[in-house]
């Protein structure tokens, strides 16, 4: 069974999905979200159905204080509706400093400014659903 990791934003979804063992995350798309969650929750139904998904990981932005604000809150709603709607169980994980990581691996690799908007997200949901995998939690 294959984990599914999103980095949920107001305007896109980073989406990363574990090999078959769980033991690799790799990047597979920036979904440009619909305005309607209804349509955002199908597509992702499509990706658990078509991939054998068992559990998704959805990034939690918390503050570097650990209090969580409106994007946490937004995360946190997002992943219960995903449970509530497509009964399939959720794991929240701490997101902070991953779109910065992905950030600065992606200037590290030389990818220029305009191609770094288009796979930040992608980037953010690998680091997000590796680090879960990587933790004991996984197991």
């Amino acid at each position: 069974m294959r984990k599914l990791g999103l980095d949920v934003g107001t305007k896109t979804i980073g989406i990363a999905m574990s090999d078959a063992l769980g033991w690799t995350a790799q990047g597979i798309e920036t979904y440009r979200r619909k305005g309607n969650i209804d349509e955002d929750l199908a597509y992702i139904q499509e990706l658990v159905q078509l991939h054998d998904v068992d559990k998704i990981v959805v990034g939690f932005p918390k503050n570097m204080n650990g209090t969580i604000g409106p994007s946490g809150e937004m995360c946190q709603e997002f992943a219960r509706q995903i449970e509530d709607t497509l009964n399939i169980s959720t794991v929240l994980w701490d997101e902070r400093l991953t779109t910065a990581a992905a950030e600065k691996m992606l200037i590290e690799a030389d990818v220029s400014r305009k191609k770094r908007k288009g796979v930040i997200d992608k980037m953010a949901a690998v680091l997000i659903l590796q680090g879960y995998l990587d933790s004991p939690a996984a197991n």
